[in-house]
């Protein structure tokens, strides 16, 4: 029996509003009425992912940053993390600053950027149909560098770095590679999102990759929480699409790829279901619970 599943929010859980539909909320809320643990592991900053969490009734733990922290929503407190250092958020802010590519830094609150551009033009646009209280905490600051180096007292959970060309998008990672005590996101293929403006849609399209400190991944923090609840791995339902859900899909129970899935997530995972925009985690949900 399946005690514990572990859902991916952007690309499984949204769809490509941002938002959670009718079918995959309630498949979720049938889940918890069974008594079936449901826990938020995305790669969003924590106050994101903890709007999302309560939305659902998710609202006992949610893991963020792709690993970096597993936060326990009741008593407001970090059960594990792992961030990734200051001083290596301030070596990757100059090679991007050197080489005129978009990044933008995550803390366990905010979104730090210079310009709406990309991952964060479309937590604008979500933030747009959202109440105050609820809306992810953008950071708009003309100089990044200076702004974190005097930052004190911050987790950061990661840096996602984006462009539209792969010939620029490429130079960029090989440097990146090069700093030592990081982990980089290998993600090979362009991030789809769609922003509705009255009857019109916009698409935007670009290549990303994601840093954080060595050693973080999802399935990692997830083993954390299986010793806080006392559950096993092989009880673990694991939902996902795509790179940054790898190890959670090939280590749970039962790892399971959306149907947009990245080429390699549906060759590791044992089941796929349908794509974000057709209800594929209420899918799997109500065949499996």
């Amino acid at each position: 029996m399946y005690k514990l599943i572990a859902i991916d929010l952007d690309g499984t859980l949204l769809n490509s509003y941002g938002e959670v539909s009718k079918k995959n909320n309630e498949a979720i809320n049938q889940a918890i009425s069974k008594g079936i643990e449901v826990v938020l592991a995305s790669g969003r900053i924590g106050t994101s992912v903890e709007t999302i969490a309560k939305q659902i009734g998710a609202d006992n733990y949610y893991i963020s940053g792709n690993g970096s922290m597993l936060f326990n929503i009741k008593n407001q407190k970090i059960e594990y993390e792992n961030f990734i250092e200051k001083d290596k958020i301030l070596e990757l802010i100059k090679i991007c600053e050197e080489n005129s590519i978009y990044y933008n830094i995550y803390t366990q609150t905010m979104v730090i950027a210079n310009s709406l551009k990309y991952n964060v033009a479309f937590y604008n646009y979500e933030n747009s149909k959202k109440s105050t209280e609820k809306r992810t905490n953008i950071n708009i600051v003309q100089n990044v560098y200076n702004y974190v180096k005097e930052l004190e007292n911050t987790k950061f959970l990661k840096m996602t770095i984006c462009d539209e060309s792969k010939i620029i998008f490429s130079s960029i990672i090989r440097k990146i590679k090069s700093i030592k005590g990081i982990d980089v996101l290998d993600v090979s293929h362009m991030c789809k999102k769609v922003i509705k403006e009255g009857t019109k849609k916009n698409d935007i399209e670009y290549f990303y990759t994601e840093v954080t400190k060595e050693d973080v991944d999802k399935w990692t923090t997830i083993l954390q929480l299986l010793k806080l609840i006392d559950i096993k791995s092989e009880e673990v339902i694991a939902i996902g699409d795509n790179i940054n859900d790898e190890k959670m899909i090939k280590n749970a129970g039962l790892g399971v790829a959306m149907g947009q899935s990245n080429p390699r997530i549906k060759q590791i995972a044992d089941i796929v279901t349908q794509d974000n925009n057709s209800d594929g985690v209420a899918e799997i949900i109500n065949k499996l619970i």
